[in-house]
């Protein structure tokens, strides 16, 4: 599959007031990165500020580990490209075939409103490429609109992380929106699994996950859609 996908990663550390540290869920990245990857897809890299983007810990716990991020930790050449994402403002949606978005609870902070985030998902949209983000990450796609001005998540299929699950991990005060709601709010048609079941929807070029374990199948889907 010679497909080129950009992978966008949240900036952002700080979990609101708590003093706890946040970032990007490692799950979400690296069963998605592996899957592309072992497909044949050539990855790029990117996030607000480059560099290095931050790690949610809770991620790192040993009962977060899986298979991809086992391998991710063995993994020098991967670690050397994420130590090193490019810009996002420096990215044009013309050089990729699609994007996605792992979650975590950063990007509930700074790619829900980042400018070049939404400049980006607005051109692969007119464009016709998928557009897809899993957990915390459908937030990215609140702002952004289609050539007519209307949300693109607007009268289609969406999920994301429920008020449950968010509830489940005691967060529900301190984000400073919750996904379930949002996506609602902008006319998705929001539907979920059980809390932290596999779940995932299409809606045309429009993929989402609902929580850390739809991470495969949001990428096995993905795959599926490059090749079609």
């Amino acid at each position: 599959m010679n497909k080129r996908i950009l992978i966008v990663l949240t900036s952002h550390d700080r979990l609101g007031d708590t003093g706890e540290k946040t970032g990007f869920w490692l799950e979400e990245f690296a069963a998605p990165y592996y899957a592309l990857k072992d497909a044949g897809a050539a990855i790029t890299l990117a996030s607000p500020r480059g560099g290095q983007p931050p790690l949610d810990p809770k991620s790192d716990d040993e009962d977060s580990q899986t298979e991809a991020t086992r391998r991710f930790k063995q993994d020098p050449e991967a670690q050397a490209q994420l130590a090193a994402t490019h810009r996002l403002a420096e990215m044009q949606a013309d050089d990729f075939d699609a994007i996605f978005y792992p979650g975590g609870h950063g990007p509930l902070w700074d790619l829900v409103d980042d400018r070049d985030s939404i400049r980006l998902i607005e051109a692969f949209w007119a464009q016709g490429k998928p557009v897809s983000a899993v957990c915390h990450a459908p937030i990215v796609l609140v702002n952004a609109r289609d050539a007519s001005g209307k949300p693109i998540v607007e009268g289609r299929e969406v999920t994301g992380f429920t008020n449950g699950e968010e509830a489940a991990v005691g967060l529900t005060e301190i984000v400073p929106q919750l996904v379930e709601d949002a996506l609602i709010a902008r006319g998705g048609r929001y539907s979920k699994a059980e809390d932290f079941a596999p779940y995932t929807r299409q809606d045309g070029q429009l993929l989402t996950g609902q929580n850390p374990p739809s991470s495969e199948p949001v990428a096995a889907r993905l795959i599926e859609m490059l090749k079609a």
